[in-house]
């Protein structure tokens, strides 16, 4: 199967390769219930050699002075440090900080979320992708691998998808370009869940966000809007790769490119490289998309390869 770009966070602009939760958590909550005491014993272990995150939140929070703003300073610090994991917390935190206080994530804050989340995702999804191509991906021992990485996938997603969900999308109602930005990042997550789980619906979740927040964005963004372009590339993605729809995938690509093309001379020096870049990208893909040429296999390395790009609107 090909693979296809798409617009990955801050932009880690990428080549996108490509449930009801609640009975899966329940399940999860009585296993660790009844497995407490192994488990501790377990991590206590992890940790004296050196395999456990040593991290702890709590001890951070007695030394901050402004929560918010140190908050934001730490996760800046993780993602400088590589710390990725660790900036997921700090965002975590900070969304439910705000969150509490009925204020808003700044724009800054909304792209350090996306930041910590894809790296996270992302290093998961690329080891996936190469058990996936392995020349002995069959073999039962990669399945198993294969199984355990499909497992911290779904934590992740089910992690952001509980921030964005009960969070950002419930709270941020107003038809704006946060909106979209917390519609289209909930549809990727439920994108990426639909790429390993093809029987809990993740595919329709995933494109009835995108759907939503494309509505959204086509009233109330630029055609050349870094987040509306992005949008049109991971939800042309969703219907290409995921829901197996090429035709829709091409009209929604064409449509999006072709809008921004007829715009192009009204785009600002701000956000000009990033646009243009995603317009490159609904090219490739339509390009990609319309051809009779291309080895999946070739397409799927090339998607490791360029996981992480750099545009800081699209997530």
């Amino acid at each position: 199967m090909e693979a296809s770009i798409t617009a990955d966070s801050h932009t880690r602009v990428a080549i996108a390769d490509k449930m009801d939760h609640t009975e899966e958590i329940s399940t999860e909550r009585n296993d660790h219930s009844n497995q407490k005491p192994k488990r501790q014993k377990v991590k206590m272990a992890e940790q004296k050699a050196g395999l456990a995150s040593s991290f702890d939140l709590a001890k951070f929070k007695k030394l901050f002075k402004d929560e918010r703003k140190d908050l934001v300073f730490m996760a800046r610090t993780s993602e400088t440090a590589e710390r990725y994991e660790d900036m997921c917390k700090f965002m975590r935190e900070l969304v439910k900080t705000t969150d509490a206080k009925k204020a808003d994530l700044t724009v800054e804050e909304r792209n350090l979320l996306s930041v910590a989340y894809k790296n996270v995702i992302g290093a998961r999804r690329a080891s996936w992708r190469t058990l996936n191509v392995d020349e002995r991906k069959d073999d039962p021992l990669i399945v198993e691998y294969k199984t355990q990485v499909e497992k911290e996938m779904d934590e992740i997603c089910k992690d952001v998808l509980d921030l964005l969900e009960n969070f950002l999308v419930k709270h941020n109602v107003k038809e704006d370009e946060s909106r979209v930005f917390y519609l289209k990042m909930t549809g990727d997550y439920y994108r990426y869940l639909a790429e390993f789980v093809s029987d809990k619906g993740h595919d329709k979740k995933a494109a009835e966000f995108y759907n939503s927040a494309l509505k959204i964005a086509e009233t109330t963004l630029k055609p050349t809007h870094p987040i509306r372009l992005g949008l049109a590339l991971n939800y042309s993605v969703c219907q290409y790769e995921i829901l197996k729809d090429k035709k829709k995938a091409c009209e929604l690509a064409r449509e999006a490119f072709d809008k921004a093309i007829s715009k192009l001379d009204e785009l600002d020096e701000a956000s000009y490289k990033d646009s243009t870049l995603i317009m490159q990208l609904l090219r490739d893909n339509l390009t990609l998309w319309t051809s009779d040429a291309g080895d999946g296999n070739e397409v799927a390395k090339a998607v490791m390869m360029i996981e992480l790009g750099l545009c800081k609107y699209c997530t």
